[in-house]
């Protein structure tokens, strides 16, 4: 079990960049660990960190100014490869809700299958947002899973967004995948036994 995503308010870190991809996410020298840990402390590692290893104080991670758990990205986020470690790395920073007005499918999905909420809303929405944000950084959005919205504060605009109806059950019941067939367990034991007679 996870926990459960409802209604998330919260400040937003934008990165207003187009077609950010996996290796520019998670570069492909860290994919080697087989399990997620560590993985929030190496996003956006070259464009976070000198080659000494020093942050570069230019880039939004590293610019106190910005906090929250929604990320703010440009267009055609999470391109490139399938690996799933670019959404590791997303949940170990701490982002819960990544906002684009275009996502790679496959990152899509492995962003959903680990507890990130995907949001895709029209490019007005996203400029608006963007602006607003670099007006006052205390801007805040709030996502409401259960009714498909996304509402920037700052305006009141709000939009609806799509979602598998699968992935918003097990968000919304901090199930993954194992959680959720448990949780009809009966219902497959009794379809079970209706097969067997």
């Amino acid at each position: 079990m996870t926990e459960k995503f409802e209604t998330l308010t919260s400040t937003c870190v934008p990165l207003p960049m187009e077609n950010i991809d996996t290796d520019q996410i998670i570069p492909a020298r860290f994919l080697k660990a087989t399990t997620r840990e560590g993985f929030g402390d190496n996003l956006f590692r070259d464009w976070r960190y000198d080659k000494e290893g020093n942050p570069i104080p230019e880039f939004v991670l590293n610019n106190p100014t910005y906090k929250g758990t929604v990320l703010v990205a440009g267009k055609n986020f999470g391109s490139g490869s399938s690996r799933e470690h670019a959404a590791w790395a997303i949940a170990g920073y701490g982002f819960k809700v990544i906002v684009s007005s275009f996502f790679a499918d496959i990152f899509k999905n492995n962003a959903l299958n680990n507890c990130v909420l995907p949001v895709v809303v029209s490019e007005q929405f996203l400029t608006d947002l963007f602006d607003a944000i670099s007006c006052d950084p205390k801007t805040t959005v709030t996502v409401d899973l259960k009714n498909q919205t996304i509402t920037n504060n700052s305006n009141g605009a709000q939009e609806s967004f799509e979602i598998n109806s699968y992935k918003k059950d097990c968000l919304l019941n901090g199930y993954d995948d194992i959680d959720y067939l448990l949780s009809r367990k009966d219902k497959i034991e009794s379809w079970e036994k209706s097969q067997n007679k």
